[in-house]
């Protein structure tokens, strides 16, 4: 298949600027992406089959979490995590959630605390609308607070599972609980050193960039 109709017919795989060096560099993180998340989705199946008995058992309500969330070209897409809050907690309390929160539940605290919650989202990068690596998916009403310059960057790739920025804030539900405005706070200290995070990694990615980030996820789970 030539490669202008692999672009069309996959828009993960469509180059940012047309094709050449950075649309063939879309094209193998695209190819790493599926094969790895096919492979960890296969892998990992009992383990997560386990993880929905334990949520199921403990309190009523969906295995899976889905939200709506902003993707490549800022198209919307529903993200897939582990559900970690009671059913129907976005009707009980902020979007924003904080350590202590009480619509967390047990098996929640768990999966929140070494980020299990986040695995589901290997179908969302089978799917193409992740990646394994890449700036997080942020909701619509976030992303208006990104800068017009940064927002053409950032879109232009996929969202990922996880970066740099999510390293740096694996504690951003301690750094909420302590604010008396987490929603403000949020905007006006997280999220702008996040975007930073973003912009940085669109401008300088590269697949053993990707690998290494992997690596360092991974190491700070335990750390």
């Amino acid at each position: 298949m030539p490669f202008h109709d692999l672009a069309a017919s996959d828009p993960t795989v469509r180059p940012v600027h047309g094709p050449g060096r950075q649309g063939w560099a879309l094209i193998a993180k695209r190819t790493f992406d599926l094969v790895f998340a096919a492979l960890g989705l296969a892998l990992l199946s009992p383990f997560l089959l386990a993880i929905g008995i334990a949520i199921r058992l403990e309190t009523p309500g969906p295995v899976f979490f889905r939200q709506e969330r902003v993707g490549r070209f800022r198209k919307t897409f529903r993200i897939h995590k582990f559900r970690t809050m009671v059913a129907d907690a976005e009707r009980q309390g902020p979007t924003l959630t904080r350590m202590g929160d009480a619509r967390v539940t047990r098996v929640g605290a768990f999966l929140r605390q070494y980020k299990l919650d986040e695995f589901p989202q290997l179908i969302d990068v089978v799917k193409g609308d992740m990646s394994l690596v890449g700036a997080r998916p942020e909701l619509a009403k976030y992303v208006q607070f990104y800068p017009e310059r940064a927002q053409e960057l950032i879109f232009s790739l996929p969202p990922g599972i996880t970066d740099l920025a999510s390293i740096a804030y694996k504690e951003e539900s301690n750094i909420l609980a302590a604010s008396a405005d987490p929603e403000r706070d949020y905007i006006e200290r997280i999220l702008p050193a996040k975007v930073g995070y973003y912009e940085d990694y669109a401008k300088h990615r590269s697949l053993w960039g990707d690998v290494i980030v992997i690596l360092q996820t991974l190491k700070s789970l335990f750390t």
